[in-house]
């Protein structure tokens, strides 16, 4: 800082004369002023930032107009695989282009995208990027640094820093002919800006435990977790470009039961069903509006979202045991899930 020095101990409003000279003797070297949280930060910056790319999509909207579109992607393996936010290459065409800090820049494809977990998986023509490390959304604290990386605005390789705000949050996302909540979302007041989708979130060591997904407001940004669902996603669209899911065709949520039920199960919610899919298994099943499902093949649920969780690939064409609660009489329904059409 510039110091300003009195020539004139009358103070008359003049004689005040500035020294443009630094205060050298009482200045601290760079490496000493910085405090912990800076140096995490920047540390971040610095391993992860070549791994994070800038995205340029174009493509075709509903109507057929031409459109451009920008985010970001974080590169996975040294072979080109990327990360990215379904939705932010959902009307790309075949092709885009990525942008990474060194000045090089790359044409990639779309491997395969699932607006369901809004992930994608791109492959950009290189062999030699440098790959984040993936970390674990579920070791995460409220309240912990973080650390997002992406290009804001098109600002590509913007850092931002903030803390773990909220965990299990859920998002709700659509395909054309299906719903789905993305469960325990990871919410952040890192700065997030249009942009930002599809970069990387990461902890104080650079390890990505999420991609940020969606701006929910003013220092409110939401980022799908990496853990090993999100895991599971990845390795799907990377060997067969989509993901496989089983359903039965309800509409749900969350139901207390009543004190002698939940006294006898040791638990004290089911899933109400709200609505039953015309055609679906679960109406070929038997299943009611107001039924309460239990379990499935003997493994209790509580919310939609334990019955989601059971809703993988490897459940698609076999038979599963409901045990239902129909106006305090308890029935055993059986009912084979169907491929999900995404």
């Amino acid at each position: 800082m510039a110091n300003l020095r009195l020539v004139d101990s009358s103070f008359d409003g003049v004689g005040a004369e500035f020294d443009p000279a630094p205060a050298s003797e009482e200045s601290l070297p760079d490496a000493e002023a910085f405090d912990a949280y800076s140096r995490t930060v920047a540390g971040v910056a610095e391993r992860l930032g070549p791994s994070v790319a800038h995205l340029t999509v174009s493509g075709r909207g509903r109507r057929g107009r031409r459109m451009a579109g920008a985010g970001s992607g974080v590169a996975i393996t040294r072979d080109g695989f990327m990360l990215s936010a379904a939705h932010v290459v959902a009307t790309a065409d075949a092709k885009g282009r990525a942008a990474f800090p060194d000045g090089r820049e790359h044409t990639f494809e779309v491997v395969g995208a699932d607006p369901l977990s809004d992930l994608a998986v791109l492959r950009a023509e290189a062999g030699d990027l440098s790959p984040a490390e993936l970390g674990d959304a579920e070791r995460l604290r409220v309240g912990q640094l973080v650390v997002a990386i992406g290009s804001p605005n098109g600002f590509s390789g913007s850092v931002t820093a903030g803390v773990v705000s909220a965990l299990g949050r859920s998002l709700p996302t659509r395909s054309r002919v299906a719903s789905r909540l993305i469960e325990n979302v990871i919410q952040t007041d890192a700065a997030l800006n249009p942009g930002n989708s599809g970069g990387a979130l990461s902890d104080g060591l650079g390890r990505v435990v999420g991609i940020n997904t969606a701006v929910a407001g003013i220092g409110l940004g939401l980022a799908v977790p990496i853990n090993d669902t999100t895991r599971r996603i990845v390795s799907a669209l990377m060997s067969d470009g989509r993901v496989r899911r089983a359903y039965i065709g309800i509409v749900g949520g969350s139901r207390p039961l009543p004190p002698r039920l939940a006294a006898s199960l040791g638990r004290e919610q089911g899933i109400e069903v709200v609505e039953v899919v015309e055609g679906s298994p679960a109406a070929r099943a038997g299943l009611r509006p107001e039924d309460v499902i239990l379990d499935v093949d003997g493994l209790p649920l509580s919310d939609v979202g334990d019955l989601q969780r059971l809703m993988v690939a490897e459940r698609i064409g076999h038979r599963l045991a409901l045990s239902v609660d129909r106006q305090g009489r308890r029935l055993r329904l059986e009912v084979v899930p169907l491929e999900l059409e995404a």
